[in-house]
């Protein structure tokens, strides 16, 4: 059931943290799995890791700010592949921290276009195989973010809020061809995007202080949701939230 054999997979954002951990658990469960991100460097790496761990990730260097790049990917995996069965999108973005009224229009139009529009266009770029074949599972990584303002990131607070709608609006349109999705929301991971959150030890013992668990979590933490929300196991499930975050926001 939890099984991804013959499908195939896209991963935005998948060179590191938390879509790396997914497209890692992807091709664990038998997908081909197409990782994109902007730097060279750091999916070289994301494959090396893989193949040391008998599998194997296909890189392809994209900004998910941009609708060509996000076209070419999608091109790229359908000559190679012949179909996209599943999307993750899940790259990112927050150039900017602090009170949101001394936000610019630069930080709000980089946000949207590589958090909101990023999705948009990647989900209908990859809607095209998908209702040709009447299948489809979209998996959108928000956050806590969407339902928890956080202090100091209202500008991206808003984008992850954004996300949740933008999934329920396209699990409305695209139910009919056997399309579902659905929205992940992580709570405090540890990854390079949260650094500033865990790196300094005071703020640490202050965050974990608020996670029932005691602990922040880790990108793995998030995959086998994301395994779950892309197999035939949640075939019934489309427009519904995901929030994995060790209670937190209980």
């Amino acid at each position: 059931m939890f099984r991804l054999n013959k499908k195939t997979a896209i991963v935005s954002g998948g060179s590191k943290g938390i879509g790396k951990a997914i497209a890692l658990k992807y091709a664990q469960a038998g997908a081909d799995v197409v990782i994109c991100s902007r730097r060279k460097e750091n999916l070289e790496a994301a494959v090396m890791e893989a193949e040391s761990n008998g599998f194997s990730l296909i890189p392809i260097e994209c900004n998910t700010s941009n609708f060509d790049s996000i076209q070419s990917v999608v091109d790229l995996t359908m000559d190679k592949f012949g179909k996209v069965d599943i999307l993750v999108n899940n790259a990112a973005t927050n150039p900017y921290y602090g009170p949101i009224l001394n936000s610019e229009d630069s930080h709000w139009d980089k946000i949207f276009d590589v958090n909101v529009k990023g999705y948009f266009n990647f989900a209908k770029a990859c809607s095209i195989s998908m209702i040709k074949n009447n299948y489809g599972k979209i998996i959108n990584v928000a956050s806590i973010a969407a339902k928890t303002p956080l202090e100091g990131l209202g500008v991206y607070n808003i984008s992850k809020a954004a996300v949740v709608m933008l999934t329920k609006v396209l699990a409305k349109e695209l139910g009919q061809h056997n399309i579902q999705i659905n929205t992940l929301a992580p709570g405090l991971i540890k990854t390079d995007f949260s650094k500033a959150l865990w790196e300094d030890e005071d703020t640490y013992n202050k965050i974990v202080k608020s996670i029932p668990q005691g602990k922040m979590g880790t990108p793995e933490d998030i995959s086998g949701m994301a395994l779950y929300l892309a197999s035939d196991a949640s075939d019934f499930i489309t427009g519904s939230i995901f929030t994995v975050d060790g209670g937190i926001t209980t």
